[in-house]
Protein backbone atom coordinates (compact mmCIF):
# COMPACT_ATOMS: atom_id res chain seq x y z
CA UNK A 1 0.00 0.00 0.00
CA UNK A 2 1.23 3.22 -0.83
CA UNK A 3 0.65 4.79 2.67
CA UNK A 4 2.33 1.59 4.26
CA UNK A 5 5.43 3.71 6.42
CA UNK A 6 8.42 1.43 6.15
CA UNK A 7 11.68 1.65 8.21
CA UNK A 8 14.86 1.31 5.56
CA UNK A 9 17.35 2.24 8.47
CA UNK A 10 18.41 1.32 11.62
CA UNK A 11 21.42 2.95 13.91
CA UNK A 12 22.38 1.97 17.53
CA UNK A 13 24.80 2.50 20.22
CA UNK A 14 24.43 0.51 23.39
CA UNK A 15 26.05 -1.32 26.10
CA UNK A 16 26.07 -4.13 24.03
CA UNK A 17 27.77 -2.48 21.14
CA UNK A 18 29.05 0.35 19.50
CA UNK A 19 26.42 -0.19 15.95
CA UNK A 20 23.80 -2.37 14.90
CA UNK A 21 25.31 -5.54 14.53
CA UNK A 22 27.43 -5.98 17.53
CA UNK A 23 24.36 -5.09 19.55
CA UNK A 24 22.47 -7.72 18.08
CA UNK A 25 24.89 -10.42 17.77
CA UNK A 26 25.41 -9.37 21.47
CA UNK A 27 21.64 -9.98 22.17
CA UNK A 28 21.01 -13.04 20.51
CA UNK A 29 24.41 -14.49 22.04
CA UNK A 30 22.78 -13.52 25.38
CA UNK A 31 25.13 -11.67 26.77
CA UNK A 32 25.20 -8.48 29.77
CA UNK A 33 26.08 -5.69 29.17
CA UNK A 34 26.27 -4.57 32.83
CA UNK A 35 29.15 -3.94 34.82
CA UNK A 36 30.37 -2.59 37.88
CA UNK A 37 30.98 1.41 37.54
CA UNK A 38 34.94 1.99 37.51
CA UNK A 39 34.47 5.86 38.12
CA UNK A 40 36.04 7.87 41.11
CA UNK A 41 32.82 9.71 41.44
CA UNK A 42 31.02 6.35 41.66
CA UNK A 43 33.24 5.82 45.71
CA UNK A 44 33.54 9.55 46.45
CA UNK A 45 29.89 9.94 46.32
CA UNK A 46 28.87 6.26 47.90
CA UNK A 47 26.34 6.14 45.03
CA UNK A 48 23.98 3.09 46.79
CA UNK A 49 24.03 1.26 43.16
CA UNK A 50 27.86 1.04 41.94
CA UNK A 51 26.74 -0.68 38.42
CA UNK A 52 25.06 -0.01 35.44
CA UNK A 53 25.11 -0.49 31.87
CA UNK A 54 27.17 2.01 29.87
CA UNK A 55 28.09 2.22 26.58
CA UNK A 56 30.11 -0.68 25.13
CA UNK A 57 32.20 2.12 22.77
CA UNK A 58 32.22 5.11 24.82
CA UNK A 59 31.56 7.94 22.50
CA UNK A 60 34.56 9.39 22.85
CA UNK A 61 36.39 7.17 20.48
CA UNK A 62 33.40 7.75 17.76
CA UNK A 63 33.51 11.65 17.76
CA UNK A 64 35.80 14.24 17.49
CA UNK A 65 36.90 16.39 20.47
CA UNK A 66 34.15 19.37 19.26
CA UNK A 67 31.65 17.26 18.74
CA UNK A 68 32.28 15.97 22.46
CA UNK A 69 33.06 19.70 23.59
CA UNK A 70 29.77 20.73 22.21
CA UNK A 71 27.07 17.90 22.84
CA UNK A 72 25.86 16.69 25.69
CA UNK A 73 26.26 13.02 26.37
CA UNK A 74 23.05 12.61 25.72
CA UNK A 75 23.02 14.10 22.07
CA UNK A 76 26.14 12.48 21.48
CA UNK A 77 24.81 8.90 21.35
CA UNK A 78 22.29 10.21 19.20
CA UNK A 79 24.33 11.66 16.71
CA UNK A 80 26.50 8.40 16.15
CA UNK A 81 23.18 6.10 16.07
CA UNK A 82 21.78 8.81 13.85
CA UNK A 83 24.75 8.77 11.75
CA UNK A 84 24.66 4.92 11.10
CA UNK A 85 21.08 4.87 10.16
CA UNK A 86 21.27 7.37 7.68
CA UNK A 87 24.04 5.52 5.97
CA UNK A 88 22.31 2.14 6.78
CA UNK A 89 19.07 4.03 4.82
CA UNK A 90 22.03 4.62 1.94
CA UNK A 91 22.10 8.73 2.46
CA UNK A 92 18.89 9.37 0.92
CA UNK A 93 19.21 12.72 -1.04
CA UNK A 94 16.78 14.68 -0.50
CA UNK A 95 14.98 18.57 0.00
CA UNK A 96 15.75 19.12 3.39
CA UNK A 97 12.28 20.63 4.29
CA UNK A 98 10.97 17.22 3.61
CA UNK A 99 13.35 15.59 6.48
CA UNK A 100 12.08 15.46 9.59
CA UNK A 101 13.64 14.25 13.14
CA UNK A 102 12.26 13.05 16.00
CA UNK A 103 14.74 11.89 18.77
CA UNK A 104 12.96 11.62 22.15
CA UNK A 105 15.10 11.79 25.86
CA UNK A 106 13.23 11.33 29.19
CA UNK A 107 15.95 13.45 31.05
CA UNK A 108 17.77 15.47 28.87
CA UNK A 109 21.31 16.87 29.41
CA UNK A 110 21.80 16.25 32.83
CA UNK A 111 25.12 15.68 33.27
CA UNK A 112 25.80 19.11 31.95
CA UNK A 113 23.12 20.83 33.89
CA UNK A 114 24.39 19.09 37.30
CA UNK A 115 28.66 19.50 36.19
CA UNK A 116 27.55 23.57 35.29
CA UNK A 117 26.54 23.74 38.39
CA UNK A 118 29.08 22.46 39.89
CA UNK A 119 31.39 24.99 38.04
CA UNK A 120 28.81 28.01 39.03
CA UNK A 121 29.21 26.79 42.64
CA UNK A 122 32.97 26.36 42.83
CA UNK A 123 34.10 29.09 40.30
CA UNK A 124 31.42 31.68 40.01
CA UNK A 125 29.10 32.72 37.31
CA UNK A 126 31.56 33.82 34.74
CA UNK A 127 33.26 29.84 33.95
CA UNK A 128 30.13 28.92 33.45
CA UNK A 129 29.93 27.91 29.82
CA UNK A 130 28.35 29.94 27.22
CA UNK A 131 26.94 26.28 25.50
CA UNK A 132 25.21 25.14 28.87
CA UNK A 133 21.67 25.74 27.51
CA UNK A 134 21.84 24.19 23.80
CA UNK A 135 23.87 20.98 25.79
CA UNK A 136 21.22 20.77 28.68
CA UNK A 137 18.16 21.11 26.95
CA UNK A 138 16.39 18.11 26.25
CA UNK A 139 15.61 18.97 22.59
CA UNK A 140 19.63 19.31 22.11
CA UNK A 141 19.45 15.30 20.87
CA UNK A 142 16.78 16.39 18.19
CA UNK A 143 18.32 19.80 17.14
CA UNK A 144 21.75 17.84 16.24
CA UNK A 145 20.16 15.53 14.88
CA UNK A 146 18.20 17.87 12.06
CA UNK A 147 21.55 20.18 11.57
CA UNK A 148 23.91 17.13 10.96
CA UNK A 149 21.25 16.17 8.15
CA UNK A 150 19.78 19.21 7.20
CA UNK A 151 16.26 17.89 8.57
CA UNK A 152 14.08 21.35 8.47
CA UNK A 153 10.52 19.70 8.26
CA UNK A 154 10.40 19.50 11.92
CA UNK A 155 12.39 18.69 14.45
CA UNK A 156 10.76 17.32 18.05
CA UNK A 157 11.43 16.12 20.93
CA UNK A 158 8.40 13.53 22.69
CA UNK A 159 9.59 13.74 26.76
CA UNK A 160 7.38 10.75 28.01
CA UNK A 161 10.09 8.76 30.25
CA UNK A 162 10.57 5.42 29.68
CA UNK A 163 7.86 5.83 26.60
CA UNK A 164 9.58 8.24 24.72
CA UNK A 165 11.42 6.40 22.28
CA UNK A 166 8.73 3.95 21.00
CA UNK A 167 6.61 7.37 21.07
CA UNK A 168 8.93 9.32 18.76
CA UNK A 169 8.74 6.63 16.35
CA UNK A 170 4.74 7.34 16.30
CA UNK A 171 5.18 10.73 15.97
CA UNK A 172 6.86 10.36 13.08
CA UNK A 173 4.73 8.14 11.17
CA UNK A 174 1.85 10.67 11.51
CA UNK A 175 4.52 12.98 10.65
CA UNK A 176 4.91 11.34 6.94
CA UNK A 177 1.68 10.61 7.04
CA UNK A 178 0.09 13.91 7.28
CA UNK A 179 2.19 14.91 4.55
CA UNK A 180 4.72 17.34 6.58
CA UNK A 181 8.01 15.07 5.51
CA UNK A 182 8.67 12.12 3.09
CA UNK A 183 11.48 10.80 5.69
CA UNK A 184 12.14 11.28 9.08
CA UNK A 185 14.67 9.89 11.41
CA UNK A 186 13.30 8.84 14.59
CA UNK A 187 14.21 7.05 17.70
CA UNK A 188 15.52 8.07 21.23
CA UNK A 189 18.29 8.25 23.51
CA UNK A 190 19.88 8.64 26.77
CA UNK A 191 22.56 9.47 28.88
CA UNK A 192 21.62 9.20 32.68
CA UNK A 193 24.36 7.22 34.32
CA UNK A 194 25.09 9.74 36.91
CA UNK A 195 25.35 10.62 41.02
CA UNK A 196 22.32 12.49 41.35
CA UNK A 197 19.67 9.61 38.75
CA UNK A 198 21.51 6.54 40.24
CA UNK A 199 20.75 8.13 43.81
CA UNK A 200 17.01 9.26 43.28
CA UNK A 201 15.47 6.03 41.47
CA UNK A 202 17.77 4.03 44.20
CA UNK A 203 15.86 6.05 46.93
CA UNK A 204 12.13 5.20 44.90
CA UNK A 205 13.45 1.80 45.51
CA UNK A 206 13.30 1.56 41.82
CA UNK A 207 17.14 -0.08 41.05
CA UNK A 208 18.34 -3.28 41.49
CA UNK A 209 20.52 -3.61 44.66
CA UNK A 210 23.06 -6.33 43.53
CA UNK A 211 25.94 -4.85 43.61
CA UNK A 212 28.06 -8.00 43.63
CA UNK A 213 26.27 -9.33 40.47
CA UNK A 214 25.79 -6.95 38.28
CA UNK A 215 25.40 -9.21 35.14
CA UNK A 216 22.42 -10.94 37.05
CA UNK A 217 21.00 -8.14 38.39
CA UNK A 218 18.25 -7.23 35.32
CA UNK A 219 15.62 -10.18 35.84
CA UNK A 220 11.91 -9.71 34.23
CA UNK A 221 9.53 -12.34 35.74
CA UNK A 222 11.93 -13.48 38.11
CA UNK A 223 10.90 -14.32 41.60
CA UNK A 224 13.95 -12.15 42.55
CA UNK A 225 14.10 -9.30 40.60
CA UNK A 226 14.69 -6.25 43.00
CA UNK A 227 14.16 -3.15 40.12
CA UNK A 228 15.68 -1.85 37.40
CA UNK A 229 19.24 -1.61 35.98
CA UNK A 230 20.35 2.23 34.94
CA UNK A 231 21.61 1.99 31.03
CA UNK A 232 22.60 4.79 28.47
CA UNK A 233 22.18 4.85 24.63
CA UNK A 234 20.61 5.57 21.78
CA UNK A 235 18.80 3.82 19.22
CA UNK A 236 17.84 5.84 15.68
CA UNK A 237 15.30 4.36 12.23
CA UNK A 238 15.01 6.03 9.18
CA UNK A 239 11.43 6.04 8.08
CA UNK A 240 9.64 6.75 4.82
CA UNK A 241 6.63 5.84 3.01
CA UNK A 242 7.09 2.31 1.00
CA UNK A 243 5.94 4.04 -2.51
CA UNK A 244 9.25 6.26 -1.21
CA UNK A 245 11.59 3.62 -0.65
CA UNK A 246 10.78 2.02 -3.61
CA UNK A 247 11.46 4.60 -5.77
CA UNK A 248 15.03 5.21 -4.30
CA UNK A 249 15.53 1.41 -4.52
CA UNK A 250 15.81 1.38 -0.40
CA UNK A 251 16.17 -1.77 1.69
CA UNK A 252 13.25 -2.44 3.22
CA UNK A 253 13.60 -4.21 7.02
CA UNK A 254 9.77 -3.59 7.78
CA UNK A 255 7.09 -1.75 7.97
CA UNK A 256 5.44 0.00 10.75
CA UNK A 257 1.66 -1.11 11.05
CA UNK A 258 0.09 0.41 14.05
CA UNK A 259 0.70 2.05 17.17
CA UNK A 260 -1.06 3.21 20.11
CA UNK A 261 -0.29 6.03 22.42
CA UNK A 262 -2.34 6.27 25.68
CA UNK A 263 -2.16 8.06 29.33
CA UNK A 264 -3.08 6.27 32.83
CA UNK A 265 -4.28 9.54 34.54
CA UNK A 266 -3.49 7.17 37.87
CA UNK A 267 -0.17 7.65 39.39
CA UNK A 268 3.34 9.42 38.52
CA UNK A 269 4.89 6.43 39.22
CA UNK A 270 3.02 3.31 39.47
CA UNK A 271 1.85 1.53 36.00
CA UNK A 272 -2.07 1.37 35.25
CA UNK A 273 -2.75 -2.05 33.73
CA UNK A 274 -5.69 -0.69 32.22
CA UNK A 275 -4.07 1.84 30.14
CA UNK A 276 -1.24 -0.36 29.01
CA UNK A 277 -4.03 -2.52 27.44
CA UNK A 278 -5.64 0.19 25.94
CA UNK A 279 -2.53 1.23 24.09
CA UNK A 280 -1.92 -2.69 22.93
CA UNK A 281 -5.33 -2.59 21.77
CA UNK A 282 -5.47 0.56 19.85
CA UNK A 283 -2.32 -0.25 17.94
CA UNK A 284 -3.47 -3.66 17.33
CA UNK A 285 -7.25 -2.22 16.12
CA UNK A 286 -5.00 0.68 13.63
CA UNK A 287 -2.54 -2.03 12.60
CA UNK A 288 -5.99 -4.30 10.78
CA UNK A 289 -3.94 -7.62 11.75
CA UNK A 290 -5.07 -9.65 13.60
CA UNK A 291 -3.88 -10.93 17.00
CA UNK A 292 -3.20 -13.90 15.69
CA UNK A 293 -1.03 -12.10 13.77
CA UNK A 294 0.85 -11.08 16.40
CA UNK A 295 4.16 -13.81 17.03
CA UNK A 296 6.50 -11.89 19.21
CA UNK A 297 6.76 -9.15 21.71
CA UNK A 298 9.22 -7.29 23.27
CA UNK A 299 7.99 -6.23 26.36
CA UNK A 300 8.99 -3.19 28.38
CA UNK A 301 9.95 -5.32 30.93
CA UNK A 302 11.93 -3.39 33.22
CA UNK A 303 12.34 -6.31 35.95
CA UNK A 304 10.72 -3.97 38.72
CA UNK A 305 8.31 -6.21 41.11
CA UNK A 306 5.03 -4.63 40.35
CA UNK A 307 5.81 -3.54 36.65
CA UNK A 308 6.42 -6.63 35.24
CA UNK A 309 3.59 -9.00 36.63
CA UNK A 310 1.47 -5.86 35.30
CA UNK A 311 2.46 -5.86 31.80
CA UNK A 312 2.66 -9.77 31.71
CA UNK A 313 -1.48 -9.43 32.29
CA UNK A 314 -2.16 -7.04 30.21
CA UNK A 315 -0.01 -9.41 27.10
CA UNK A 316 -2.15 -12.43 27.82
CA UNK A 317 -5.11 -10.24 27.97
CA UNK A 318 -4.50 -8.80 24.41
CA UNK A 319 -2.55 -12.04 22.67
CA UNK A 320 -3.74 -14.90 24.15
CA UNK A 321 -2.58 -16.89 22.05
CA UNK A 322 0.81 -16.71 23.67
CA UNK A 323 3.41 -15.33 21.09
CA UNK A 324 6.76 -15.41 21.90
CA UNK A 325 7.85 -13.02 24.56
CA UNK A 326 11.07 -11.28 25.13
CA UNK A 327 12.25 -9.22 27.93
CA UNK A 328 15.85 -7.43 26.37
CA UNK A 329 16.39 -5.15 29.24
CA UNK A 330 17.69 -8.08 31.17
CA UNK A 331 20.78 -7.96 28.69
CA UNK A 332 20.82 -4.16 27.80
CA UNK A 333 19.34 -2.38 31.16
CA UNK A 334 17.31 0.17 31.02
CA UNK A 335 17.74 2.85 28.59
CA UNK A 336 14.83 5.16 29.61
CA UNK A 337 14.18 7.65 26.76
CA UNK A 338 16.56 5.54 25.01
CA UNK A 339 14.80 2.06 25.55
CA UNK A 340 11.77 2.35 23.11
CA UNK A 341 13.41 2.75 20.00
CA UNK A 342 16.36 0.26 20.77
CA UNK A 343 13.77 -2.25 21.36
CA UNK A 344 12.21 -1.61 18.37
CA UNK A 345 14.72 -2.04 16.33
CA UNK A 346 15.46 -5.60 18.16
CA UNK A 347 11.46 -6.06 17.42
CA UNK A 348 12.60 -5.62 13.40
CA UNK A 349 15.65 -7.66 13.79
CA UNK A 350 13.68 -10.53 14.90
CA UNK A 351 11.17 -10.39 12.31
CA UNK A 352 14.24 -9.69 9.15
CA UNK A 353 16.08 -12.85 10.97
CA UNK A 354 13.18 -14.70 12.97
CA UNK A 355 14.73 -15.22 15.48
CA UNK A 356 13.12 -13.99 18.85
CA UNK A 357 16.27 -12.87 21.59
CA UNK A 358 16.34 -14.48 24.88
CA UNK A 359 15.58 -13.74 28.14
CA UNK A 360 18.70 -14.26 30.66
CA UNK A 361 18.96 -14.27 34.34
CA UNK A 362 15.35 -15.97 35.05
CA UNK A 363 16.15 -18.89 36.99
CA UNK A 364 13.09 -18.79 39.22
CA UNK A 365 9.95 -17.76 36.61
CA UNK A 366 7.28 -16.10 38.59
CA UNK A 367 4.30 -18.71 39.50
CA UNK A 368 1.45 -18.60 36.98
CA UNK A 369 3.42 -16.52 34.73
CA UNK A 370 1.11 -16.27 31.65
CA UNK A 371 3.03 -15.33 28.71
CA UNK A 372 5.21 -17.26 26.79
CA UNK A 373 8.69 -15.95 27.78
CA UNK A 374 11.96 -16.81 25.81
CA UNK A 375 14.73 -17.87 27.82
CA UNK A 376 18.57 -17.98 27.57
CA UNK A 377 18.53 -18.88 24.11
CA UNK A 378 16.80 -17.59 20.89
CA UNK A 379 13.95 -18.61 19.65
CA UNK A 380 12.57 -19.24 15.84
CA UNK A 381 9.76 -17.38 14.71
CA UNK A 382 7.27 -18.43 11.86
CA UNK A 383 8.03 -17.72 8.40
CA UNK A 384 5.64 -15.47 6.07
CA UNK A 385 3.94 -12.15 6.85
CA UNK A 386 4.09 -11.71 10.46
CA UNK A 387 4.02 -9.18 12.93
CA UNK A 388 5.55 -8.00 16.32
CA UNK A 389 4.94 -5.57 19.42
CA UNK A 390 7.17 -3.68 21.17
CA UNK A 391 5.76 -2.00 24.19
CA UNK A 392 7.31 1.41 26.18
CA UNK A 393 5.63 2.27 29.89
CA UNK A 394 6.64 4.67 31.17
CA UNK A 395 6.38 7.26 34.84
CA UNK A 396 3.66 9.74 34.61
CA UNK A 397 0.92 6.92 32.96
CA UNK A 398 2.65 7.08 29.40
CA UNK A 399 2.22 4.08 27.30
CA UNK A 400 3.46 3.69 23.79
CA UNK A 401 2.41 0.65 21.89
CA UNK A 402 4.19 -0.03 18.09
CA UNK A 403 3.70 -2.73 16.21
CA UNK A 404 5.97 -3.61 13.65
CA UNK A 405 5.52 -5.93 10.60
CA UNK A 406 7.55 -8.36 7.90
CA UNK A 407 8.00 -7.18 4.69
Amino acid sequence: MTDDIVITGLGVTSPLGGDVASTWESALAGRSGVATLEHEWAEKYQVPVTFAGELAVPAAQVLSVPETRRMDPSAQYAVIAAREAWADAGSPEIDGTRLGAVVASGIGGIWTLLSQWDIYREKGSRRVSPLSVPMLMPNAPAAQVSILLGARAGAHTPVSACASGAEAIGYAVQMIRSGRADIVVAGGTEAPIHPLPLAGFSRMQALSTRNDDPQGASRPYDVTRDGFVMAEGSGIVVLERADHARARGATIYARVAGFGITSDAADIAAPAPEGQERAMRQALESSGLSAQDIVHVNAHATSTPVGDMGEAGTIASVLPHGPAVSATKSMTGHLLGGAGALETIFTVLALRDRKAPPTINVTQPEPGLQINLVRDVPRELPSGDVAAFNNGFGFGGHNACLIIASV
